[in-house]
């Protein structure tokens, strides 16, 4: 039943250097404070330029969230440390909302009305959809760690939303087209979808996906009936097993949780005796997938062979744009072992805001809005990361950077790149 297979295809480290630069942000061209900011802060004469931040750092995401968070605060510290941009400091005012919905509403506000940020980095699905249509109001570009496919749309319900990374729902059908491409026999291949039910975040892509498969990929992929466990469920191998009595063990699962309970359903699937290939999609995969402690390598055991999608970098590999990454680590005493992938996703993700503010800074002068921000942003094209993730571009109408991703594999508790940066089109 498969098609024409796609061959595998290795890393390619990128040869041109990074574009980004030394950036900051803006906030209305205030004199610094004595006090340090989370971006930091280099005297009493520097013009300081306000990022809003919204993470989650101790909440339901938090595994993912609180690196992602450092990171972020981390590009705009080394911003600053090497003089920022045309004599602006950023300061980065963000919160930690625990993944509390009304929590987040909360800092909007206080980061709307009490230090007038001109754009926010946020992170949550829920929160992040929930805020829209205040945003647009507002006219506050946003980024955030959702991916969600509703943020994509560029009229009145996301003017200001802006996607850094491949959309959930793309990553997903990059994700069918692998399995297609690369499933091994007579028969479709069965693929299971594992979230949970409701949840803003784990089940955003489902529906698309299904749509997907129906449309493209029949006769190729069978999507079972889905495998739906909460978040919170530590100990899902009951579902799992109720699920089974029903269904056909499927070849694939395509898993949309963080890292936390990403590695409880492999592990009891695994403990159940499922022959199947665990995927999963960009919040699964990073080193955090395995804890470290005494039980360490009972989980390397049952991880193994883990496939999830990557967006962004990992720490370990060498490509252009870990230098400054390493800069600012050797500054604070530290090294790459230090962080993880999550880490320089955040990092990532806040440059490409640092270049939409930098444009702006440089047509507007230190005094920006919200509408400056947009406009700076609508104009990066194929904007290069240095390998750190896929390229960007945004426009007036395209808020979405890429659709690019790559899979990575756990062999032997490390994370290795299995195929280069590929999109759903370029294997349909």
């Amino acid at each position: 039943m498969k098609r024409s297979r796609w061959s595998k295809i290795s890393t390619v480290v990128a040869s041109s250097v990074l574009a980004i630069g030394l950036l900051a942000g803006c906030g209305g061209g205030e004199e610094a404070s004595t006090d340090s900011a989370d971006g930091g802060s280099s005297g009493d004469s520097a013009k300081v330029v306000k990022i809003g931040g919204i993470f989650d750092e101790s909440g339901a995401t938090g595994d993912v969230g609180a690196p992602y968070a450092e990171g972020a605060r981390a590009y705009y510290e080394y911003l600053n440390a090497n003089g920022g941009f045309d004599g602006y400091q950023i300061e980065l005012v963000g919160e930690d909302y625990a993944y509390d919905i009304s929590r987040a509403q909360q800092i909007y506000q206080s980061l709307r009305d009490r230090h007038k940020v001109p754009a926010i980095i946020g992170w949550g699905t829920g929160d992040t959809e929930a805020l829209r249509s205040q945003i647009i109001n507002d006219e506050i570009p946003f980024i955030s760690g959702s991916y969600s496919e509703n943020l994509k749309d560029t009229g009145s319900e996301s003017g200001f939303n802006y996607l850094t990374a491949a959309s959930y729902s793309d990553q997903g059908r990059a994700v069918l087209e692998w399995i297609a491409e690369n499933h091994e026999g007579d028969k479709p291949a069965r693929v299971a979808l594992v979230y949970q039910e409701g949840h803003p975040f784990s089940e955003s892509p489902m529906a698309d996906l299904k749509a997907y498969a129906a449309e493209n990929l029949a006769g190729v992929v069978e999507l079972t009936p889905d495998i739906l466990i909460e978040l919170g469920d530590t100990d899902p191998q009951t579902s799992l097993q109720s699920w089974a009595r029903s269904n056909e063990v499927p070849d694939y699962t395509i898993i949309n949780y963080t890292w936390n309970q990403t590695r409880n359903v492999v592990r009891d699937g695994k403990r159940l005796g499922w022959d199947t290939q665990f995927m999963g999609l960009n919040w699964t995969a990073g080193e955090g997938l395995i804890p470290t402690g005494s039980d360490n390598q009972q989980w390397v055991d049952s991880l193994d062979g883990f496939i999830g999608v990557v967006t962004h970098a990992f720490p370990f590999e060498d490509l252009p744009g870990m230098d400054p990454i390493k800069e600012y680590l050797d500054s604070k005493g530290k090294s790459i072992e230090d962080i993880n992938q999550k880490f320089v996703q955040g990092w990532t993700s806040a440059s490409i805001f640092g270049e939409a503010i930098r444009i702006a800074i440089e047509e507007k002068g230190g005094d920006i809005t919200g509408l400056d921000v947009k406009a700076g942003m609508e104009s990066i094209n194929d904007l290069d990361l240095g390998g750190l993730g896929s390229n960007v571009s945004f426009s007036p109408d395209n808020h979405a950077g890429t659709d690019k991703i790559r899979l990575g594999q756990l062999k032997d508790g490390q994370w290795e790149i299995i195929t280069d940066y590929f999109s759903f089109s370029d294997l349909k």
